[in-house]
């Protein structure tokens, strides 16, 4: 496991975005360690470290028993995210306008 200094290493670009990805309940941890290489155990010290007291308090609350983080938790026929509201694409018709 990496400790609070290896996990220091992020630029601030890179720290926004494991930050956000932690937040979106959409996006498992499996995504977080393939990207950044950071496990669960390590996201979880990464958010102690760079949020609030407050908001690190709120984010484990959230995540706590959550199935969306999780890939092998996962219930979906696709797993691709789409909106019901959201048209289906056809390659093959023309756009008429």
């Amino acid at each position: 496991m990496k400790d609070v200094e290896e996990i220091s290493k992020f630029s601030v670009e890179e720290i926004d975005r494991i930050i956000q990805m932690a937040w979106e309940d959409r996006t498992p941890f499996e995504a977080i360690e393939f990207q950044f290489g950071l496990k669960e155990k390590e996201v979880i010290l990464f958010m102690r470290k760079y949020s609030k007291p407050s908001s690190f308090q709120m984010w484990r609350k959230r995540m706590t028993g959550r199935i969306t983080k999780h890939v092998q938790k996962r219930v979906a026929v696709d797993p691709r995210f789409k909106c019901n509201l959201q048209r289906s694409i056809s390659l093959n018709k023309i756009s008429k306008r």
